[in-house]
């Protein structure tokens, strides 16, 4: 009896995780994808992976694409995703005000989603000429440091894809090898950087980190490219310092 109920449990777990698997697949993207397609990609009969999308359907947490492009997440589990954002802007909030302080300018913090860096919470800077950015707006990964520093801590072949997506999407183009030395180092320092690559005139610098439930978000301090040089130094110090107090909350 024992052995079967210890039997029953292992299963249970492992449909949890093959579950979890398929909903960060379809994380990756903002198109629908085939059942073939999710299971090419998570490495799971097709027959498996009918059994669970059904399940996760019944539950909406995932549901047909209107233009017949497959499966995408649904609308129950952007629910909880809302739940969590608003736990996290709500955590990271102090720290936000914290570096505005320090360094006065702006602190934004962001959360991959998919294909793209959206803005979750923003503390404005003190000076008369500050960088501001729109609640909700949502900005590329690989032009901008909250971006590039999310793709850092991602696996390489996940990072590689979403990377060619994006050049492939805006025609941008770009050398992978050099892309990915790039990633590595910020992996190394901790801190990536924008240097007028988003947008004129705009350098930013910032740095990543996983929430509860293992979500990237970022938190990084835009600053006109006129005033960037002078400030470096603190900018790069708070960050750090905001970095190892958030290391230590999410333990």
């Amino acid at each position: 009896m024992a052995e079967t109920k210890e039997k029953t449990a292992k299963s249970g777990i492992q449909v949890i995780s093959r579950a979890a698997a398929i909903l960060r697949v379809l994380k990756e993207t903002q198109d629908g994808m085939s059942l073939g397609q999710i299971a090419e990609r998570v490495d799971l009969p097709r027959s498996t992976v009918q059994r669970i999308t059904g399940a996760l359907m019944a539950e909406s947490f995932i549901i047909s694409d209107e233009q017949g492009r497959g499966l995408r997440l649904g609308p129950e589990l952007s629910a909880l995703a809302g739940a969590a954002q608003f736990n996290i802007v709500e955590h990271c909030r102090l720290l936000l005000t914290e570096l505005t302080q320090k360094t006065g300018e702006t602190a934004d913090l962001s959360v991959m989603r998919g294909v793209g860096m959206v803005f979750l919470d923003q503390v404005p800077g003190t000076h008369r000429l500050t960088t501001v950015s729109r609640v909700g707006e949502v900005f590329p990964l690989t032009t901008t440091a909250n971006g590039q520093s999310c793709l850092a801590q991602m696996p390489e072949s996940a990072a590689k894809r979403l990377i060619s997506q994006e050049w492939e999407r805006t025609g941008a183009g770009g050398n992978m090898a050099s892309f990915l030395q790039r990633l590595s180092t910020i992996r190394k320092t901790g801190l990536a950087y924008d240097l007028d690559e988003h947008s004129q005139g705009i350098s930013a610098v910032g740095f990543s980190f996983r929430d509860w439930g293992g979500e990237l978000h970022s938190i990084s301090l835009p600053v006109p490219t006129t005033r960037f040089a002078a400030v470096r130094e603190i900018v790069e110090e708070s960050l750090r310092e905001t970095a190892a107090n958030i290391e230590r909350s999410f333990q």
